[in-house]
């Protein structure tokens, strides 16, 4: 459990750091460097590879982890790993084919409203394969123990890499052609890079002779395939979406706000590493007080820290778009739809893990694939009436959705809910400081105004938080932060 812990440890600290690159990258340097149609073609061909990279992978990552274990000789492994590397092929080849064949109504389908995206489709095409293996090989370093490496060149290494592509950009030492070649370029290098360090934990000798339980790898392989997809699907498709209904800029503006509004649940995201064990070894110990525990306490903890984080977002907002270009302040409903799905979405606790864990995790798989065909339905709907925030409101209408059938799935299949009356308390909390603090406003420096109005609002939230013990791992984390005082 040492190494575990250790390395959890080590990965959130990457994955905050990785944040705050990103942040640096999405709320200055693009939006200062780069014009707001050239902005909005990277997110589109980005978000285009990362929906295409699920469906390449074949579902190889997980399957790599689900199976790993049950390979016990030698020989068996190698047909295993061998399985591994060759069954993404069974899609690339044929997609890069029919991408080939059939490339004019392709490009035709995706420029229908920007025409500037039609020369960087295979920019698309290369970068989700460059994902899809990079993923394959991160897997591989992850089934033996070794995850921090990974994490590093998937939270920070091409974000650092377009870090200094964008400095170049500005000093004129490339231009904009080449900055979206060397874009292509860092992804392929990052997908090397990673295959070096997988081999170097274990040399593959390419065999044909497969496992035994084949049919059953591809047949999981094949419904992980649903599940990948229709999770990068939610976070993704709405940026491609939007260039082809509205003008290619609205997509860095959208962009932007989405990146804000995300920053709700990077702790989500760093808590679920910690849980996603937990949840799996208090299910196989069928310890069902244990597990509802675990439920309620994320659950709370999440919607805490996810609610304090959405306020001091939505309240400082004004503050944060006068840092930015004027343009980009078409993004501020787009701030409060997203943010309040990220919040939603934390409150829910450890419930995918539950699902995923469990022998229900076929039904998460469906609910996901359900999910994605709504939200493109709905994107098809609001976009054209409502542009950007019909965009954003398509994805809190959907997240919602999910998160309620996730809700009563959970409540009927487990008889447990992840809401208790501490639940309510906070609510009430969170009405109360926005109440309070929508009507501070100070006339300072914008970044001023941000620090000082956020001061205020962390120590009357965590001050009210304490004093009512509305929750025992918040107070026992302030107590400990005392001690080293």
């Amino acid at each position: 459990m040492g190494i575990v812990l250790k390395q959890s440890f080590q990965n959130t600290l990457i994955t905050y750091l990785g944040f705050g690159i990103g942040a640096i990258n999405v709320l200055f340097l693009y939006t200062n460097f780069m014009t707001e149609e050239y902005y909005g073609l990277v997110n589109v061909i980005v978000s285009a590879a990362l929906i295409l990279m699920p469906i390449l992978a074949f579902g190889v990552p997980n399957t790599l982890v689900k199976f790993y274990s049950s390979v016990t000789d030698g020989k068996s492994m190698d047909g295993f790993l061998s399985m591994m590397l060759l069954l993404p092929l069974v899609l690339i080849i044929p997609i890069a084919l029919l991408s080939y064949f059939a490339y004019d109504l392709i490009t035709a389908a995706l420029s229908i409203e920007n025409e500037m995206i039609k020369g960087y489709i295979w920019y698309i095409f290369k970068i989700a394969i460059a994902l899809a293996y990079f993923e394959v090989f991160y897997a591989w370093a992850r089934i033996r123990m070794k995850s921090v490496f990974g994490n590093f060149l998937k939270e920070i290494f091409t974000r650092i890499g377009q870090t200094a592509l964008l400095l170049l950009l500005y000093f004129k030492v490339i231009d904009v052609h080449i900055f979206l070649t060397a874009l292509v370029g860092l992804h392929v290098a990052r997908m090397l890079i990673m295959k070096c360090y997988a081999y170097s934990l274990r040399m593959p000798k390419v065999t044909f002779s497969f496992p035994k339980n084949a049919s059953a790898i591809i047949k999981y392989s094949g419904l992980i395939i649903l599940g990948g997809s229709a999770a990068v699907i939610l976070l993704e498709v709405d940026k491609v979406m939007i260039n082809q209904f509205i003008e290619l800029k609205n997509v860095a503006y959208y962009s932007v706000a989405g990146f804000m509004a995300v920053a709700v649940a990077v702790p989500t995201r760093a808590m679920h590493q910690i849980t996603y064990p937990l949840t799996a070894k208090l299910l196989n110990e069928k310890d069902t007080a244990g597990l509802r525990q675990l439920y309620q306490k994320s659950s709370l903890t999440l919607f805490i820290i996810s609610g304090l984080l959405f306020l001091l977002l939505m309240l400082n907002l004004a503050d944060i778009y006068a840092l930015l270009p004027k343009s980009y302040s078409a993004g501020i409903q787009i701030v409060f739809w997203i943010g309040l799905a990220k919040v939603f979405d934390s409150s829910m606790g450890n419930s995918n893990s539950i699902l995923y864990n469990s022998d229900y995790y076929r039904a998460i798989l469906f609910m996901g694939v359900g999910l994605a065909i709504l939200t493109i339905l709905l994107n098809f709907w609001l976009i054209p009436t409502y542009g950007l925030n019909g965009a954003a409101i398509a994805s809190f209408i959907a997240f919602f959705v999910y998160n309620l059938v996730k809700l009563f799935y959970i409540q009927k299949k487990f008889k447990m809910s992840p809401f208790t009356a501490a639940t309510m308390k906070v609510s009430v909390l969170l009405l109360v400081t926005a109440f309070i603090f929508y009507f501070v406003q100070f006339q300072f420096h914008p970044l001023l105004n941000i620090g000082l109005k956020s001061v205020l609002m962390i120590v009357l939230y965590v001050g009210v938080l304490f004093r009512f013990k509305i929750s025992d791992d918040i107070n026992g984390m302030i107590r400990k932060f005392q001690q080293r005082e």
